[in-house]
């Protein structure tokens, strides 16, 4: 089927069948399509949009265009949970250990962070050792012996994702959801799945600002993995500040680790509830609780008595990590930093924070990515200290920032600073979870 017969149908506005699909995703995957010709459909499919027949062929094409792993020898449920990013959003951390502590298999297919978000794969890097670059056997032995695993995406699942992605992203074709739905899904799916609890953002801080937006996403997402036969569940959640205490690689990972020693800082109350939440959807879709009610329950005295502390450190190990920062977490935390308070110019509340702008003011200062193939410091970060409705006196910290120098605490801290608005209204929080979908 020549690519151009396909490009000008969908230029057109034509409906794509599966069999123009499947040869695209398969032209894309074996070299046959030119990556201006990829790029000429991929913008038809921007203006024009896929339907959700179209949207479900293209998931389940580019799912089937590497290996779809096979659990089956692992007698347990497999679950996983997946986010659309933000800012200190580091749940899986915490989730993975925790559901696997409740005899769950989690295979958690992660990425990196690009722009304003992070990325659960630097996170982990910022444990001395530790390797998320396995094999496909090494991801099946760990998950196998372990309980979960957190690996990228190797070149053999959803190789024709890369391939799109690389393309979408420099052809400013990346915010359409039929596109971003075959994206994730197409890698999730290819885990091999019994279930999939999506973490669908929404707010200044998530790509998909309005409400609106993020529950067409959550929809659309939710309607592919049933389609695919896993079930499948999305939240609506909250990304209108950063999430937790800590913005920033090492800083995160030491976070979770406290909460998974049951010595929570004092501003993880929010990341807690929402792992909480997540995971209790996960234990409940995998039949290992009957209710949310429940599955909260069995969840807690998994953080209570070690259990979930006891598979991070076993993971850690199996993975090439220095398991020591299960016991002394404190070590995550690089004692040469710089570290200043932000500190504010006026009395009142804050009123809103610029989330992507907190996120972006600690990638400028090397603690994210701008290009794909940028280096990061994992031990730079932020403590952010005042959440919206928090009342703040002029000369009150905002937030702590850990960084390299002093040219870096300047820039750094008048982005951050600039991110606060603090005013006389007294708002309440955002709800952390604003709707269920599925």
């Amino acid at each position: 089927m020549r690519p151009q017969s396909i490009i000008a149908a969908k230029r057109d506005g034509k409906i794509l069948n599966r069999e123009q699909i499947d040869s695209f995703i398969e032209g894309v995957t074996d070299g046959s399509w030119a990556d201006y010709q990829i790029s000429a459909l991929i913008m038809a499919m921007f203006l024009n949009e896929l339907n959700s027949d179209e949207q479900a062929h293209i998931t389940q094409a580019m799912l089937h265009s590497g290996e779809v792993l096979d659990f089956s020898s692992i007698e347990k449920p497999k679950s996983d949970k997946h986010s659309t990013g933000g800012v200190g959003d580091k749940t899986s951390l915490i989730i993975a250990p925790l559901v696997a502590a409740c005899d769950v298999a989690v295979p958690m297919v992660s990425g990196r962070g690009l722009g304003h978000t992070g990325g659960t794969l630097d996170k982990l890097e910022s444990i001395p050792g530790y390797n998320v670059n396995l094999s496909t056997d090494e991801f099946k032995r760990i998950v196998s012996e372990c309980g979960y695993a957190m690996s990228g995406q190797t070149a053999d699942i959803a190789p024709a994702d890369k391939k799109i992605y690389a393309l979408r992203d420099a052809t400013a074709t990346v915010p359409t959801i039929p596109l971003i739905v075959a994206s994730i899904m197409s890698k999730k799916l290819a885990e091999g799945l019994d279930s999939l609890v999506l973490d669908v953002k929404t707010g200044n801080g998530a790509f998909m600002e309005s409400l609106e937006d993020a529950t067409r996403l959550a929809k659309a997402m939710v309607e592919t993995g049933e389609s695919c036969g896993v079930k499948t569940k999305a939240l609506i959640t909250d990304m209108s500040q950063p999430l937790g205490a800590y913005v920033g690689n090492a800083l995160e990972v030491y976070e979770c680790v406290k909460i998974l020693r049951n010595d929570p800082l004092e501003h993880s109350e929010p990341l807690v509830q929402l792992s909480l939440e997540l995971a209790a959807r996960m234990l409940e879709m995998s039949g290992r609780a009957e209710t949310v009610v429940e599955a909260m329950g069995i969840l807690k005295s998994k953080i209570e008595d070690g259990s979930a502390l006891d598979k991070f450190r076993l993971n850690t190990e199996m993975q090439g990590g220095d398991a020591a920062v299960c016991d002394t977490p404190e070590k995550l935390i690089d004692e040469s930093l710089l570290v200043r308070e932000v500190l504010a110019e006026n009395d009142g509340f804050v009123e809103s924070i610029d989330t992507k702008g907190v996120g972006f003011a600690i990638c400028d200062i090397g603690g994210g990515r701008v290009k794909a193939e940028d280096d990061v410091d994992p031990a730079v970060g932020y403590a952010s200290l005042a959440s919206i409705g928090t009342e703040i006196r002029e000369g009150d910290p905002i937030g702590v920032l850990y960084c390299r120098n002093e040219s870096q605490f300047e820039a750094a801290g008048e982005a951050l600073l600039s991110s606060y608005k603090i005013g006389n209204s007294t708002l309440k929080m955002e709800a952390l979870i604003k709707d269920v979908v599925g």
